[in-house]
């Protein structure tokens, strides 16, 4: 990557400060950026009131991608709980994620090597799992008109999707497929069974596949992609799924990996505009200032912003190929660490300073 990108920093709170500084240094050790720092949640609502303002908004929606920590805390959570009306840090993420129109959630799931033993599932089950969920996140029941009605006694939420909802995620989870693998596999999750909605998705869902033929398309009805995901995950390549049902799966997938600090994501909006990167877990503020956060998920969502954001895959590559070094040779920051033979338990910057060696050798 020669040219310089613009990135828009959001640490967050708890210790996504700590998490996306080691990012940063990692990322300026396979490409040239200018970062620009702001707040968002609980340290937006200590400086401005709000979880998110107007020129944070602005800021992103002028960068090249935005790489952001986490979001959150007790602080902010009792304030609430004092006052319903109060800001709530996790506001400012889904500001964010709608002043972006970002309408894509991209989930990999792919366990190292050298932690394949953490996961839930036996070895043989596990063993070569390389897989992606591709998540509705803007329409669905989870957006559409709900509320109560005869004295309170019955509740509804409505689940509605419309073609161009369909086909925009859809190809998404298409180009995702093909950018991952020679031999692309999508497959489609819905209830078409029952739900109107969900056969809607597949039909639409199956006219977008003709644009794509060069991409196996399969479909599965959602209870039994969840066992599938149990009982055979290394047969997934990409799934795509409507926003209820890809809410469910991911973390489902998530837990394969015995670990959510080694999960990345991102929020993809239209072609051209910038995404949002972030690991999968939360700010934990228990342990934040103490030099012990693991910060391999957000390098991995760095390696996502250098991939799918920046369109930089050898730089993506080599910083994927880095984190599975350090952790073949057996370094564990403490969420991690089980005491195995060969573990050598470290903090933060040791950890980071091992994935800059790694790359400096590369």
């Amino acid at each position: 990557m020669s040219e310089t990108r613009g990135i828009v920093v959001l640490a967050g709170d708890g210790i996504g400060p700590e998490i996306v500084d080691a990012t940063r240094q990692v990322l300026d050790a396979v490409g040239t950026f200018e970062y620009e720092e702001h707040l968002i949640g609980g340290a937006s609502i200590d400086e401005h009131g709000v979880a998110l303002t107007d020129e944070v908004i602005e800021a992103c929606r002028n960068s090249d991608a935005v790489l952001l920590g986490a979001v959150g805390g007790p602080k902010w959570d009792e304030a609430v709980a004092k006052d319903p009306t109060a800001p709530r840090p996790e506001q400012g993420l889904l500001g964010i994620r709608k002043a972006l129109g970002l309408y894509a959630n991209l989930r990999p799931v792919k366990p190292s090597p050298a932690l394949i033993d953490a996961s839930p599932l036996k070895r043989e089950l596990i063993d070569g799992t390389d897989l992606l969920v591709v998540r509705e996140l803007t329409g669905g029941i989870y957006f559409g008109d709900s509320g109560r009605r005869d004295d309170g006694n019955v509740a509804y939420d409505e689940c509605a999707y419309s073609i161009p909802e369909i086909q925009r995620i859809a190809r998404a989870a298409f180009d995702a497929a093909r950018q991952r693998s020679d031999s692309p596999r999508v497959l489609s999750v819905d209830k078409a069974n029952v739900l109107e909605s969900s056969r809607l998705w597949r039909e639409t869902v199956k006219q977008v596949a003709e644009e794509y033929p060069d991409v196996q398309l399969d479909h599965l009805l959602v209870d039994f992609a969840a066992m599938k995901l149990v009982s055979a995950p290394a047969e997934i390549d990409v799934i795509v799924t409507e926003n209820l049902f890809g809410d469910i799966l991911s973390d489902e997938a998530a837990m394969l990996t015995g670990s959510l600090g080694m999960l990345p994501s991102a929020s993809m909006g239209a072609e051209g505009e910038p995404g949002l990167f972030e690991p999968v877990h939360g700010s934990a503020p228990d342990i934040a200032g103490q030099g012990v956060a693991n910060p391999l998920a957000t390098m991995l969502s760095g390696a996502m912003m250098l991939r799918y954001g920046l369109g930089d895959g050898v730089a993506a590559d080599r910083v994927e190929g880095a984190v599975d070094a350090v952790l073949e040779k057996g370094l564990r920051t403490p969420d991690i660490h089980e005491g195995g033979e060969g573990e050598t338990r470290v903090g933060t910057a040791e950890v980071t300073e091992a994935v800059l060696a790694e790359l400096a050798q590369g």
